[in-house]
């Protein structure tokens, strides 16, 4: 089944429930999105430490960043 299709399906569901179960549906998922943003921000932070840790890290200005970028 196509994406598209599931989420209509979803949407749909949503649409059937009582508008109190629909307010806790989007408290659940709001509060699951930022979890999840969390942690992708917390492997990051990770990977950054241990870039860091095998000094694969360079340290330089904003300019020395910018011209990096321009090459």
């Amino acid at each position: 089944m196509k994406l598209a299709a599931i989420f209509d399906e979803v949407l749909d569901a949503a649409d059937a429930l009582p508008i109190q179960q629909q307010e806790d549906l989007v408290r659940i998922l709001k509060s699951r999105m930022i979890d999840q943003k969390r942690e992708s921000l917390a492997q990051s932070v990770r990977e950054a430490r241990a870039e860091y840790a095998r000094g694969e890290v360079e340290k330089g200005s904003v300019a020395d960043l910018m011209r990096d970028l321009e090459k």
